[in-house]
């Protein structure tokens, strides 16, 4: 199934409230105030006015004065903590690992890594010949590739079957709309080849010279799939495949046996998937089975037979089999069956064994198998709440496999697992060289019960001494949407919170899977609103349970979880003293009606097609720009991108020049939008940790913590 886009022991310190600011403060210039050009809007008969519409004209100058406008007054409200900041980032830089290796990943005769150097914001991609003691050779510096733009991405990265050559893309803009370049290994020489209007996910045949890509169509969807020839004129290049239909999305992979190239088109409830003989890349494409409305299932190869991860019939999936060639769903037989607890969430097919990713009661696990039966176990795990995912297992005969474990507590850690003896060993572990002490710090597990009787897991952690009287301040996360789980990692920099006496707090809403896939079918479409009832809830919860209290919790959201921020500020704005709603969606009502937007067809099976009277009545409940009302507003911070495809940069914009003419409060409204970069913020190491501790400042000027 394709990987769509979508809209990452001391006392608690005393509170320092010689930190005292609001938005009327003298010291602060006015906030800035957005004209308003009304643009009215009929939809099934009813009319609704939009008065900033005009802030999605991008090459207005008046919409980049605006802009620039509130991130001169963002720079105003955060001269009294400019000092706090900097400690911050200086903190946050200290627990990184400036120079730093990866695990080197063996892939037939070669060792590749990424490593990078102290100063560097960009990994070096590196590898060695048959030993790790053997000359390092330097694919590409990223640094070096970054040169002269204000953003840097990285893509695609994908070696050619003999190792002599390289595809790789690059983003320069934040907007996901990658080039193409090809580099030859022997000579070290980037090839004439270049292919614009790339996305995510590349093939190439085993011949050694032809590459399967995907490019875009006007909304930005992955839609066609391309076969190039190096050497021939990239206007030659033939369409393999095209998707006419605008729900669904196409991406590219290829078999752990390399035996196959795959193309995956899919929707949020349909998939189908396509294959060629890898030996034969000029061939033509097969149908594995052909698409049935609600149906989605992926595809592994093993031994002559498809592997195929469905949920026909099966809410939680089920592992089936059928013969390369007649794989028609009348022809699956089953491998691992449904089960109504446990969600089957992917495969890994070997040689000899084939691994399964499995999540019961909200916790992930990797179940391994014997192909001949010999060995069926679970791998264990040893906190009760944790994070864990496969990761770097390119080899079909691999006897190991390789997978990442952290915690709230426990820094990322990498583990290299014998399949037979069931013996890890630890490769590498997250260091924080300025010191990092985990017994001094306490995670747990707790359940908050919906409005309706779900019980809603809570994942949370804070510093030994952490008192449970109401005082503390807390911050809780959560994102709750497309089936995507938050998961309970650990983070280096959220150590500048949990010092400063914060509890923090996962919360696993539906709308994720955690809980399997009626967790997500039940926080989505005519459902949604229980994504933010649950959200409500743990907040409850905490608060019941003395975690914290209304005055001091402060809740964070991202895309859709900044919707998440939208609509919970519009039901409970009593709740919460402080929010952080990063690139947040939430224009939705707006959104979701325009076509043209790119993400918008391909999620009327996330949200619900507002050309349709029934969805369109229920998104305007919870759409966050038009619930708001006049009345008092926790403090808020929005951020948003310039050049994001995703959630574009007038969602915050307009929802932020409305809640200026509506709250009655004297709280900090303030917005930040990233004028050179995209949905993920900005490029670069050093540049992503300054933005972080930008928000944790406010987060903490909010507070009256001035240390």
């Amino acid at each position: 199934m394709a990987n769509q886009p979508t809209r990452r022991s001391i006392a608690a310190l005393p509170f320092a409230l010689s930190i005292s600011m609001n938005a009327n403060d003298n010291s602060l210039p006015s906030p800035p105030v957005a004209k308003t050009v009304a643009k009215t809007i009929t939809q099934h008969g009813e009319t609704r006015q939009d008065p900033y519409f005009w802030l999605r004209e991008k090459e207005n100058p008046a919409v980049t004065a605006h802009l620039e406008a509130e991130n001169r007054y963002f720079e105003a409200i955060m001269k009294p903590v400019e000092e706090l900041r900097k400690t911050l980032y200086s903190e946050m830089v200290g627990r990184i690992q400036e120079t730093d290796l990866s695990v080197p990943e063996r892939r037939d005769d070669y060792y590749y890594y990424t490593r990078i150097e102290k100063g560097q914001d960009y990994q070096l991609y590196c590898r060695k010949y048959e030993t790790l003691e053997g000359k390092e050779e330097l694919l590409l510096d990223g640094n070096e590739l970054a040169k002269g733009y204000k953003y840097f991405r990285l893509g695609n990265f994908a070696i050619s079957p003999s190792h002599t050559l390289l595809a790789y893309s690059t983003d320069t803009d934040g907007d996901e709309v990658y080039v193409t370049y090809f580099k030859d290994l022997k000579t070290s020489k980037v090839l004439p080849d270049q292919i614009r209007n790339v996305y995510y996910g590349i093939a190439w045949g085993n011949d050694d010279k032809t590459l399967f890509y995907t490019t875009l169509d006007a909304a930005k969807r992955p839609y066609r799939v391309h076969r190039h020839v190096l050497g021939t004129p990239i206007a030659n290049d033939e369409i393999v495949f095209e998707e006419p239909d605008e729900r669904f999305y196409v991406e590219l992979s290829k078999t752990k046996d390399k035996k196959y190239v795959l193309i995956n088109s899919d929707s949020k409830m349909t998939s189908e998937v396509l294959y060629l003989d890898a030996e034969n890349p000029g061939g033509k494409f097969a149908v594995v089975a052909p698409r049935r409305q609600g149906v989605l299932y992926g595809v592994r190869h093993h031994d002559g037979r498809f592997l195929i991860l469905h949920n026909d019939g099966a809410q939680n999936f089920q592992l089936s089999a059928a013969p390369v060639g007649d794989s028609a769903p009348a022809k699956w037989q089953t491998v691992v069956p449904h089960r109504k607890d446990v969600l089957l969430e992917s495969v890994e097919s070997y040689k000899d064994w084939m691994t399964l990713t499995e999540r019961e009661n909200g916790l992930r696990q990797i179940r391994v198998r014997q192909w001949n039966g010999a060995e069926d176990h679970t791998v264990r795990m040893p906190e009760p709440v944790y994070a864990v995912q496969l990761s770097g297992n390119p080899n079909y005969d691999a006897k190991s496999v390789r997978f990442n474990y952290q915690s709230l507590v426990t820094p990322s850690s990498v583990f290299d697992y014998d399949l037979a003896s069931r013996q890890r060993t630890l490769k590498k572990q997250q260091q924080i060289p300025s010191g990092y002490d985990a017994s001094l710090y306490t995670s747990e597990r707790t359940f908050a019960t919906a409005s309706d009787g779900a019980r809603i897991p809570v994942a949370i952690v804070y510093k030994k001494g952490f008192q449970k009287n109401g005082k503390a301040p807390f911050l809780l996360y959560a994102y709750g949407s497309y089936g995507i789980n938050s998961e309970a990692t650990f983070s280096p920099s959220r150590l500048s919170l949990l010092d400063r006496g914060f509890g923090f707090a996962i919360a696993s809403i539906r709308g994720g899977s955690e809980m399997g896939r009626h967790w997500y079918e039940n926080g989505k479409l005519l459902t949604k609103t229980n994504t933010f009832t649950d959200f409500v809830s743990a907040a409850e919860h905490l608060i019941a349970n003395k975690f914290t209290s209304p005055q001091r919790l402060a809740i964070m959201g991202g895309s859709a979880g900044g919707l998440l921020m939208g609509a919970v500020v519009n039901l409970r704005p009593d709740l919460f003293h402080t929010v952080l709603a990063l690139v947040p969606f939430v224009d939705v009502l707006n959104s979701m009606s325009d076509a043209t937007l790119p993400l918008t067809v391909g999620e009327y099976e996330e949200w619900g097609n507002p050309q349709e009277k029934l969805f369109y009545e229920y998104i305007k409940t919870y759409s966050p720009y038009d619930n708001l009302k006049r009345g008092p507003y926790p403090n808020i911070l929005a951020t948003g991108g310039l050049n994001d495809p995703r959630v574009p940069y007038w969602e915050p914009a307009k929802w932020v020049a409305k809640l200026r003419t509506l709250k009655t409060d004297k709280n900090l409204l303030a917005m930040k939008i990233n004028m050179g970069a995209g949905h993920f913020g900005k490029s670069g190491r050093y540049a992503a940790l300054e933005e972080t501790a930008e928000q944790y400042a406010f987060l903490l000027l909010t507070m009256g913590i001035a240390r």
